[in-house]
């Protein structure tokens, strides 16, 4: 991930959570992300990304299609830096998906954790610092994810 303020997030995905995690693999590899810009920023909430046409309404998953929401009880909205889908409803799941810049409880069971930011959280904070339009809550700096690497893949065969 690229901003002007920082340089790299580095997070383990959670294998359990296998459609997701192979979804954002597959987006990941394809170049899909590169350049997303960060469309949506709420202090002490989250940031959202993952939308190529940076609306904030777009995306898709590998399949083409909105794709259903896999839950687990054991991967809650607990902590600062948890990785989860964005979506608009049950089983409306595609590509966008948001940091977490607290815990979120309330999203438990409504929104897939496949993620957490093993390093790099001094990113988010520089994220969650961005001026934002008070109405739209989008950076007032364009801040982009610059590109994504790929550093071990548990479903390469």
């Amino acid at each position: 991930m690229w901003s002007p303020l920082a340089d790299k997030v580095l997070y383990n995905l959670d294998s359990e959570m296998i459609v997701f995690c192979q979804n954002f693999l597959a987006l990941c590899a394809s170049g899909f992300y590169n350049g997303c810009v960060f469309h949506r920023n709420i202090k002490g909430f989250m940031v959202q990304t993952g939308d190529p046409t940076g609306t904030g309404k777009g995306g898709t998953s590998m399949w083409g299609r909105k794709f259903e929401d896999e839950f687990s009880e054991h991967l809650k909205h607990n902590v600062r830096g948890v990785v989860s889908m964005a979506n608009n409803g049950p089983n409306t799941n595609g590509s966008q998906f948001f940091f977490t810049y607290a815990k979120q409880p309330h999203l438990d069971m409504k929104y897939t954790v496949f993620g957490k930011i093993i390093d790099g959280l001094e990113t988010l904070d520089e994220l969650e610092k961005l001026p934002v339009n008070e109405k739209t809550f989008r950076p007032l700096t364009e801040t982009r994810i610059k590109d994504v690497t790929i550093h071990a893949n548990p479903f390469a065969g």
